[in-house]
C-alpha cells in the first residue's frame, strides 16, 4: 500500500518562504513520477509541479520562477521549495506519486496560509 505523507506548511508572510515534504512508503520510489497540486478554496485543484523519475520538471506559469520541486530517492521524500511566495498562493498542498502503471495515489494535504 503506498503511502505519502506532507509536511512543512503553515503560515508565512507575503514574500516568505516554505519547504514542503513528502515521504513515500510502499513503492518503488525512484521509478515513480511525483507532483504538487494544491487547492484553494472555492477552487479545483490544479498542478503546480511534477518531477519525473529522469529529474525533467514542469511548472504552471503561476509559479515558474518561484517555486522548485525536487526528490531525494534515497529518502523517498519529494519537496517543493516556495519563494517569493504570494497572497494566491494559500491553499492546501497534495503530494502525488504516480506509478509507470498509471496508478495515482495522493498525500493527506498539507495547509499553506500567506499573509499579508
Amino acid at each position: 500500500q503506498v503511502q505519502l505523507v506532507e509536511s512543512g506548511g503553515g503560515s508565512v508572510q507575503a514574500g516568505g518562504s516554505l519547504r514542503l515534504s513528502c515521504k513515500a512508503s510502499g513503492s518503488i520510489f525512484s521509478i515513480n513520477h511525483l507532483g504538487w497540486s494544491r487547492q484553494a478554496p472555492g477552487k479545483q485543484r490544479e498542478a503546480v509541479a511534477t518531477i519525473s523519475s529522469t529529474l525533467i520538471t514542469n511548472y504552471v506559469d503561476a509559479v515558474k520562477g518561484r517555486f522548485t520541486i525536487s526528490r531525494d530517492n534515497a529518502k523517498s521524500t519529494v519537496y517543493l521549495q516556495m519563494n517569493s511566495l504570494k497572497l494566491e498562493d494559500t491553499a492546501v498542498y497534495y503530494c502525488n506519486l504516480q506509478t509507470p502503471r498509471g496508478n495515482t495515489y495522493w498525500g493527506q494535504g498539507t495547509q499553506v496560509t500567506v499573509a499579508s
